[in-house]
């Protein structure tokens, strides 16, 4: 266990950090999910940019890699832009 006052406070940091970043994540994940179900293109648009406004800042903070937030961007223009 850590015994100095600065790593017990690292130690509290770290924690919060990795609670936020779960968090903002699991959101993100989960508007992903609600974007790929969206059977309508008009709907589909508007949260298209949401969900990439998300994914840019998980990218921002290091929560996932640029070159994942620009295939999962890729991808989901793809599905969005084939919908009738």
């Amino acid at each position: 266990m850590a015994t100095h006052q600065s790593a017990i406070k690292r130690i509290r940091q770290t924690e919060k950090r990795r609670l936020l970043n779960k968090y903002f994540h699991k959101t993100t994940r989960n508007a992903i999910k609600k974007l790929q179900d969206m059977k309508t293109k008009k709907e589909a648009i508007t949260l298209l940019s949401k969900v990439t406004s998300m994914i840019d800042k998980l990218t921002k903070r290091n929560i996932i890699h640029k070159n994942k937030s620009s295939n999962l961007k890729s991808k989901l223009t793809k599905q969005v832009n084939a919908m009738s």
